[in-house]
């Protein structure tokens, strides 16, 4: 079977959640069927084609960019038995592939552009743009993939036109053999972070959607012994930025040991922050599912996350870690802060429950999440959809 994977993001260049899957599961695709990679970039090696936007766009609305993008993988996917898309980067290119060849679209929903309105922000009318790409992919789609139980009711809520028989689960997976503990400390050194102090870990993008400014907030005043981490980058817009650079100079100066890396660190340093946390924190206002949940209970580390989307479908809770409900409004903001710092302090202050949260998130995230088992059940998906075609 030749199928044409397409994605924004893919190594080296990976930086959030959606990246991380497409990397995965390519390498285990490769080994059950025929398979070309098309993402954003520059040069081509063996079984990867990059496409960078047209350069007399440059300087033009992100969408427009994106478009342009789209365009060149669809030309590039004749000969293809079967395209499969990731995000709405990538959504437009895998439905003119299905249009121009005559071949099925598969669609792995990682988040829905109707339920990230803050993207406004970031993308002006751009957004309209980007809403449009993807629901024209998706009610078009030969099968849609989603990534969590709640996040299919999301997509058929979204998109009601969509036959419900055509959505299917899959959930997001880990690597456990590479996602391991790893009890060295040279990453700590480098950074700066004191090995023997307990620390707060944040590993994410700086958007509305992951929930910084909250977090910022919610650890003024948590036991002043613990350190607070943030491996935070990429921001979605200067004033996200801003805001992240105001709310993080306040709380250094109310308390220390507050580190922030604003750089996309190697795995491996992420492993060992991950490892030595006394406790990982998922602040998101919105999340499909979140990789980086698995990636920490995967090290062995226990999880303080919001009950939102499909995060419930990953920390268990009271039993890898603690769930927060997320309220709505200004005065739900403040409850959700205050509920972030209390099941952050209850986990610092237990670190007997603690360790034994942190095992059993390992235990659930090798059980539960192969990526192996997640490879063949989407490539059971691309027969089902071909035959049906």
């Amino acid at each position: 079977m030749r199928v044409g994977l397409l994605t924004r993001e893919y190594p080296p260049d990976v930086y959030g959640g959606a990246g991380v899957h497409v990397e995965f599961l390519a390498r285990e695709l490769r080994e059950l069927v025929d398979l070309d990679v098309h993402c954003w970039g520059e040069g081509r090696t063996e079984g990867v084609r990059r496409h960078r936007s047209w350069s007399a766009l440059d300087g033009a609305n992100d969408a427009l960019r994106t478009f342009s993008v789209d365009l060149a993988m669809a030309a590039a996917l004749e000969g293809r038995e079967l395209v499969h898309s990731h995000t709405w980067y990538a959504n437009l290119a895998g439905h003119l592939a299905k249009e121009l060849y005559g071949v099925p679209h598969v669609v792995t929903a990682h988040s829905l552009e109707p339920l990230r309105p803050w993207k406004a922000e970031q993308l002006g009318g751009g957004y309209r743009l980007s809403g449009w790409a993807e629901r024209t992919a998706v009610e078009a789609a030969d099968a849609v993939i989603a990534v969590s139980g709640a996040m299919r009711e999301d997509i058929l809520a979204c998109y009601p036109q969509l036959d419900a028989d055509r959505v299917h689960v899959v959930h997001n997976g880990i690597d456990t053999a590479l996602y391991r503990p790893d009890h060295r400390t040279d990453a700590l050194n480098r950074i700066g972070v004191d090995p023997a102090r307990p620390y707060v870990l944040f590993v994410g993008r700086i958007t509305r959607q992951k929930g910084v400014p909250h977090l910022l907030r919610a650890v003024r005043d948590i036991d002043p012994a613990a350190q607070v981490v943030l491996c935070a980058g990429a921001p979605d817009t200067p004033e996200i930025d801003r805001e992240f650079r105001e709310l993080f100079a306040e709380l250094s100066r109310a308390r220390d040991g507050v580190h922030w890396i604003p750089r996309m660190l190697p795995r491996p340093e992420v492993i060992q922050l991950l490892t030595h946390a006394a406790v990982f924190v998922c602040p998101s206002v919105y999340e499909p599912l979140g990789i980086v949940n698995l990636e920490a209970m995967a090290c062995g580390t226990p999880v303080v996350a919001s009950r939102v989307g499909g995060i419930p479908e990953v920390v268990e809770d009271g039993a890898t870690g603690l769930l927060v409900p997320l309220e709505e409004g200004p005065e739900g903001a403040g409850a959700f802060e205050a509920g972030l710092a209390r099941a952050l302090d209850t986990v610092l202050g237990d670190p007997g429950g603690a360790r034994r949260m942190g095992e059993a998130g390992r235990v659930r995230a090798v059980e539960e999440f192969g990526w192996d088992a997640v490879a063949r059940r989407t490539v059971r998906l691309y027969e089902d959809t071909l035959k049906q075609a």
